[in-house]
């Protein structure tokens, strides 16, 4: 089965009013994922730059949605076969279906999942390794899209 990958470009934050420029943040975005994909009943993992990010995302995802709380846990912690939204900078110890990517690079194991989703941020350096993920993507062989973000609710 070929990798899909679909890259979310993300609003400019300037253009957006000032009360909406917290939902436009990758993170923010990699959250509301993760909570589609746990209502999809698909175990998602979560691929960070670093053991901050990774703590970063954690924490936003126990405040995340009052009303309906995502499982999740940094790896190695909680249940043995971990939550249903594992979240680590290093490889996957098991087999999810969906990788939220949020390191600057296409991780080596990325292959092993049935779907990816990245974002392309606005900021020009990021966007520029989004450019280069996307571009590795391709090489490999994988299914690749993009779509917009909607600002409006």
């Amino acid at each position: 089965m070929q990798t899909q990958v679909m890259f979310y470009i993300l609003p400019d934050e300037d253009k957006t009013d000032a009360s909406n420029i917290h939902a436009n943040t990758a993170l923010y975005q990699a959250c509301l994922q993760a909570s589609y994909f746990y209502r999809q009943n698909q175990r998602v993992f979560i691929y960070t730059q670093d053991q901050k990010s990774a703590e970063q995302i954690d924490e936003m995802l126990w405040a995340f949605d009052s009303d309906s709380f995502v499982p999740h846990n940094l790896s190695g912690e909680g249940p043995k076969q971990g939550a249903a939204v594992e979240i680590s900078h290093q490889a996957p110890r098991g087999r999810r279906p969906v990788l939220i990517n949020l390191s600057n690079t296409v991780p080596d194991f990325a292959s092993q999942f049935q779907l990816i989703v990245d974002f392309v941020p606005c900021d020009e350096a990021l966007k520029q390794l989004a450019r280069e993920r996307f571009k590795t993507c391709r090489q490999w062989g994988f299914q690749v899209d993009n779509q917009a973000v909607s600002t409006t609710p």
